[in-house]
């Protein structure tokens, strides 16, 4: 009972100065709005990020060549990257050949799916008629589809007798289709166009339409777009004379593997024995895993930076709050030595002060939750993401505002409980 009645003398306390309790409340509110604001923009941001490295494959492994003196470099930072395709230092004897491959699907047949390999032959125009359109050429097998979500919308996807038959066969996005034919996506099957790549012109016939999905970093307008076609692995190669093997691919693991991480290692320790005598190459891994584990560090360690930076305001706050209830006191002086004359224990007088000093920092934790939610959730909508609510740091946010409150609001109330009650019915 004596703690709802001193519930009830703090509303009683703050409402009748609603102004200076807004103005002391309001260092809490900037600190935990901050704070909530910048964990909803991350827990946001980390959502998306998962989301997406999950529609490119979560359990993908990306094997590639590596310049063997960068090695100790790379794997001090926790990750490691093949040598981009095309590099001029790369010899036919350094690549990745069609029995390592083989090879490779025996050892872990039962640990992987697909194996997806592509080349890229550099940028080029379709064209049909007067009407052209930007394109990025990409060789892929028939397998490279497992590793890369795309949807088809019409005709059928590149396969295995393409490759082998160097069939001069082509698919490409709706938008292209939309630019060269103005019509649906089934008017562009089965026709003719002209590809310029490299100096060349080829002849291509379109098997198949997907679904063009917008890269929200590219500069492209809308009338200018570059979007990618793929072409038999085959006739990419011998588009760009490239020499036999690859540089880099994909292996995309069965579902039921636990540890991607492991089994990236079991791939290189597999190529190990085929680049024994090679003093300038060698075979490494990257999995999505680990580039996401990567990004959400980089994520933590910003917001928590951002977030101790916001904190500070709290402390202002804090410090309102007990300059605030010493002003509080002394107005009341009369008051609390008429509840001490009447018997009130010092104990009683100290938690009706520190109620007090809760109440007002918990009103400006739950204004601040509210203000950081919003201001949260208008951020993530502007970068593009989904507002996610982060409800950890608003359980964390409410007990920190009733924190500051105890911890604040302690002095004063101990000030006023030490009160002489003669002293303080004289006090005017």
């Amino acid at each position: 009972m004596l703690i709802i009645e001193n519930i009830k003398i703090a509303f009683g306390a703050l409402l009748s100065g609603k102004m200076r309790s807004l103005l002391t409340m309001l260092g809490i509110i900037i600190g935990i709005g901050s704070v909530i604001a910048i964990m909803t923009v991350s827990s946001s941001l980390s959502s998306s990020i998962s989301d997406s490295f999950q529609e490119m494959g979560a359990n993908n492994i990306t094997t590639g060549l590596r310049k063997l003196e960068q090695e100790e470099s790379v794997k001090a930072n926790g990750m490691k990257f093949g040598a981009a395709a095309g590099n001029s230092n790369i010899e036919e004897k350094d690549l990745v050949t069609d029995e390592m491959l083989a090879g490779l699907r025996q050892e872990f047949q039962d640990k992987i799916d697909a194996i997806a390999i592509s080349e890229n032959t550099g940028s080029g125009t379709a064209m049909k008629g007067n009407a052209s359109a930007n394109i990025s050429i990409n060789g892929i097998n028939d397998e490279y589809f497992a590793s890369s979500k795309t949807t088809l919308l019409a005709g059928r996807r590149i396969n295995a007798s393409d490759i082998k038959g160097n069939k001069k066969v082509i698919m490409v996005s709706d938008k292209l289709a939309e630019s060269l034919f103005n019509g649906s996506n089934e008017s562009a099957l089965a026709q003719k166009i002209v590809v310029y790549s490299n100096g060349k012109y080829e002849d291509f016939y379109i098997i198949g339409v997907y679904k063009y999905e917008e890269n929200t970093f590219s500069s492209d307008s809308s009338s200018n777009i570059t979007t990618t076609a793929y072409i038999p692995l085959s006739v990419a190669k011998e588009m760009v004379h490239s020499d036999k093997g690859y540089s880099q691919f994909t292996v995309v693991t069965s579902k039921d593997i636990e540890d991607v991480s492991l089994f990236s290692e079991e791939i290189e320790q597999y190529f190990q024995p085929y680049y024994t005598g090679n003093q300038d190459y060698g075979i490494s891994t990257s999995t999505m895993q680990s580039m996401t584990e990567s990004m959400y560090s980089m994520i933590s360690t910003v917001s928590v930076a951002v977030s101790f930076i916001a904190g500070i305001s709290l402390l202002v706050g804090g410090i309102g709050v007990m300059n605030i209830m010493m002003v509080s006191i002394t107005e009341r002086t009369r008051e609390i030595g008429t509840r001490k004359a009447l018997g009130a224990k010092n104990s009683s007088i100290r938690l009706q002060f520190i109620t007090e000093s809760v109440i007002l920092c918990l009103l400006g934790g739950i204004l601040g939750i509210i203000t950081g939610f919003i201001l949260g959730a208008i951020a993530a909508h502007i970068l593009g993401y989904g507002a996610a609510v982060p409800l950890g740091s608003i359980v964390i946010s409410v007990g920190f505002s009733m924190a500051i409150g105890v911890f604040f609001g302690y002095y004063p109330a101990n000030k006023a409980a030490q009160m002489n009650p003669a002293e303080a019915l004289r006090y005017e």
